[in-house]
């Protein structure tokens, strides 16, 4: 058995000579921690060609237009610029971004008109939908 040097939860593992049975090998177990993992089931974006995307981008070019640095003359009024910038994008991206649950259907080709479509047929339920 080959195991992690150093690493404690890795290295303790048991003997067992009474599970030799006619062999000369001995049985060797380890236990292996596993740790959850987490799964992100949602995540906030904007989407492509859309009213928010259009929004976002104009908000960006507005602040990059109003950003006066001629009143950088040391590095804390770079850091004050700097911050006020994040601070702006920031704004901008969380009043334009929506918060979308990641599904089977989160494909880039699935968009509104795919969502409509399939609302309308489970409203309908006819093959026509």
């Amino acid at each position: 058995m080959f195991l992690c040097n150093g690493s404690s939860e890795l290295n303790s593992h048991i003997i067992h000579p009474d599970w030799r049975l006619t062999l000369d090998h001995v049985l060797l177990t380890i236990t292996i921690p596993i740790a959850e993992e987490f799964f992100q089931s949602s995540k906030l974006t904007i989407p492509k060609k859309s009213k928010e995307e259009e929004k976002f981008i104009k908000k960006v070019i507005s602040i990059f237009k109003s950003l006066n640095t001629s009143l950088i003359t040391n590095c804390e009024s770079l850091k004050q610029i700097v911050n006020s910038l994040a601070s702006g994008l920031e704004q901008a991206w969380f009043s334009n971004a929506r918060n979308i649950n990641i599904t089977k259907h989160s494909k880039k080709w699935w968009n509104d008109d795919c969502n409509q479509s399939l609302s309308k047929y489970r409203e309908s339920k006819t093959l026509e939908d």
